[in-house]
């Protein structure tokens, strides 16, 4: 079976190459970006099998299809909820959430190859898709996250959460109990996630919720310094340049 990645971001794609492999399904290549996969479409046997994001850094991803006829089977790696997953779920052997569940991803395999058993291939609609994706009207955000502790799953609302941060080339959750939890996700990717009128990403390692700002003070260089309530492992600084959509952030 022949399986291709497409995923803007990096990390993203090498963890999920990593989950496939321990289900013994090979990954021929990864590709990050509209115009990276025209030309490798171009120029390579189509797979039998996309794990395909739907935002990549230079555009959606349909935009390949557009200029490239693909017929290969397609699921879905997205940071989109609920509103979308009707149009993935009608378009696509399946869809995953990010962060990627390994049993889901298992199943998703499992649907595939029950599929091409039978010669039952999906015709793709990426207009009705893309129509979904750009309603702003039926737009939601991601309100929960769930984290392992141990062999237990604990799920953490939006309302719990003090802010995320990233440190050692991970991210983590601090919560309003004081607690931290690592999470299989980037900064990048949770600013896609997060309700813009709630969360700010304020530097290249924060990012906080309105709810959980105790105060702001001024701050060398024209940076301010947001004050939380129980996160005290270093100082949260606005980085210069966001100041000014902070402030516009802050007085809507």
């Amino acid at each position: 079976m022949k399986t291709i990645i497409i995923e803007d971001e990096k990390p993203a794609a090498r963890l999920l190459q990593r989950k496939l492999e321990k289900l013994n399904t090979a990954v021929e290549t990864m590709l990050h970006s509209v115009e990276e996969s025209v030309v490798w479409f171009q120029e390579n046997e189509p797979p039998d099998l996309i794990f395909l994001d739907i935002q990549l850094s230079d555009g959606l991803s349909f935009e390949i299809f557009e200029k490239i006829d693909v017929k290969s089977a397609i699921i879905f790696t997205t940071a989109y909820d609920e509103y979308a997953l009707k149009a993935f779920k009608l378009n696509s052997i399946d869809y995953l959430l990010k962060p990627i569940d390994e049993d889901d991803l298992e199943t998703a395999i499992n649907k595939f190859k029950s599929r091409i058993s039978i010669g039952n291939k999906v015709s793709l609609d990426f207009e009705q898709i893309k129509k979904m994706l750009n309603n702003p009207f039926e737009k939601s955000y991601k309100k929960r996250f769930t984290v392992k502790i141990g062999q237990h799953l604990k799920v953490i609302s939006t309302d719990e959460i003090e802010c995320f941060y990233s440190e050692n080339k991970g991210t983590y959750i601090h919560t309003t109990d004081n607690r931290d939890y690592l999470i299989e996700s980037t900064l990048e990717l949770l600013e896609q996630e997060l309700n813009p009128a709630a969360f700010f990403r304020i530097s290249r390692k924060y990012i906080v919720p309105m709810q959980a700002i105790k105060e702001i003070l001024m701050y060398s260089n024209s940076r301010l310094k947001v004050i939380l309530p129980t996160y005290k492992s270093d100082e949260v600084i606005v980085s210069r340049e966001k100041v000014s959509d902070f402030k516009a952030w802050i007085d809507k």
